[in-house]
């Protein structure tokens, strides 16, 4: 018998401009890492669009706001 618990996890991804260098890359990879929840942060200089993966629905608040601190701009979701 299958478990009711289901552990599949959310993919958001994000626009944010400014980024342009694996400093970027790091700096964010960080900042949204520490996020509750987020188990996984790709970042794609190339395309701008960087792909947070957790265990729910992220609060696109809080990573605008640790985006926006780190130095980036957060501008939507792709």
């Amino acid at each position: 018998m299958s478990s009711s618990r289901t552990t599949e996890a959310v993919t958001t991804a994000y626009a944010v401009s400014g980024m342009s260098c694996g400093h970027c890359r790091a700096t964010l990879t960080q900042v949204i890492g520490e996020l509750d929840g987020v188990s996984a942060v790709d970042v794609d200089l190339a395309t701008g669009v960087v792909t947070v993966t957790s265990a729910a629905e992220p609060d696109d608040a809080k990573v605008a706001e640790v985006v926006d601190e780190a130095g980036y701009e957060l501008t939507g979701r792709a």
